[in-house]
């Protein structure tokens, strides 16, 4: 297993990949080998225009919070596009679809989070920038992921962090090179544009103590392969939390 090959023990899941494995079987694996776990993504999307779709996500929201209690960490969700309905109305049904999912997740302890994408990818998400996801975690409730490669460019952003400390509870970082019209395109951190340092340093002084995640996805890292990717990932973001720290 490559995490074993790297020394990594703290990860991300993705749970389509439990799914596709079997959950049962995913969750044993990930405890037998004594990994820590900071986070579960790839949780789907909610159809908000259409109310009687909400129940088959909420089951599985509230399965991926049973994971969460079993193995740790928070679940991250993405809102789903809001095709049709104005920015509120999204927000507002997003909430009502939620409750079940985070009364069992209190219930348990678990954190849900709303991570924000970037103005590109509405299909997946209304909830396109940093501070729309302040506004939209503090309004619900849950917690904030920052995705740093969909936000690095945003006006005010230190000051932005800092007033989000209440809800920051989780941090995706990669880098981005200017000037690729492709999405995703992640790059290693170091390879590419984003001001990482400034970024973090401003992230340590909101006062966080939650994971930063690496998060790697795109042609770059595909074509790297993702060995070489993550070992210099890795190399590069501990000079770079050394530095802040």
């Amino acid at each position: 297993m490559l995490w074993a090959e790297l020394g990594i023990d703290h990860v991300g899941l993705s749970y389509r990949k439990l799914e596709e494995a079997g959950v049962d079987e995913a969750v044993g694996r990930v405890r037998d080998a004594g990994l820590r776990v900071s986070n579960i993504v790839e949780l789907g999307w909610w159809d908000l225009a259409d109310p009687s779709t909400w129940d088959a996500q909420r089951d599985r929201l509230c399965r991926a919070v049973d994971v969460a209690d079993a193995l740790g960490g928070c679940l991250v969700l993405t809102t789903g596009p809001a095709i049709g309905l104005d920015w509120d109305d999204a927000a507002a049904r997003f909430g009502d679809a939620l409750v079940p999912v985070v009364e069992q997740a209190t219930a348990h302890g678990v954190p849900v989070t709303v991570e924000h994408t970037g103005p590109l990818r509405v299909d997946l998400s209304f909830c396109t920038t940093f501070a729309d996801g302040t506004d939209l975690a503090r309004a619900l409730g849950i917690g904030l992921c920052m995705e740093v490669s969909s936000c690095f460019a945003e006006r005010d952003l230190a000051a932005r962090t800092a007033a989000a400390a209440d809800v920051l509870a989780h941090v995706q970082l990669s880098d981005f090179v200017v000037g690729s019209l492709c999405t995703p395109d992640r790059a290693v951190p170091g390879d590419g544009d984003i001001p990482l340092e400034r970024i973090v340093a401003a992230v340590a002084d909101a006062g966080f103590e939650g994971a930063f995640e690496l998060e790697l996805v795109g042609p770059r890292i595909e074509d790297e392969g993702y060995a070489g990717a993550i070992r210099r990932s890795i190399e590069h973001l501990d000079r770079v939390l050394v530095q802040v720290a």
